[in-house]
């Protein structure tokens, strides 16, 4: 899962993801990620309330070797899909938006009212949702 930060959106998205899916290793990253710094208090509340804990999480900045290894990147936005695709070629193919089933971007909550926090968590959680069957497809 990759978002901008990394300590909102993707912390969550992938918390999700491998509880809906625990055989799989589910990493989160971002392309300017606040690295080294703790998930968003509001972030966490939010996790909390749906039994996810990313209070370990720390946030790291997309590498290569995290495109490179992934069987399928999922970005935030239509951009940061469109920037991984461009600083990283071989990626093409396996990246696409955690709100691409409903042709969405999930709207980035960062310093912005608990309203858009929740937003961003129903249009995360939807995302999930929709990617669920065709992950495992892919992990058989």
């Amino acid at each position: 899962m990759v978002c901008e930060g990394n300590i909102c959106r993707s912390p969550i998205a992938a918390a999700l993801l491998a509880r809906e899916l625990p055989h799989l290793d589910v990493q989160s990253a971002g392309t300017h990620a606040h690295v080294g710094e703790s998930a968003n208090p509001v972030a966490v509340q939010l996790a909390d309330e749906r039994g996810l804990d990313i209070r370990t999480h720390v946030a790291r900045l997309v590498t290569s070797a995290h495109v490179r290894d992934a069987q399928l990147v999922l970005t935030m936005t239509r951009a940061q899909r469109g920037l991984i695709e461009t600083n990283y070629p071989h990626a093409k193919g396996k990246v696409f938006r955690l709100g691409e089933y409903d042709a969405v971007d999930i709207v980035d909550p960062y310093m912005r009212s608990p309203f858009i926090f929740e937003l961003a968590m129903s249009q995360i959680e939807q995302g999930v949702s929709r990617w669920l069957e065709p992950i495992a497809r892919l992990s058989h």
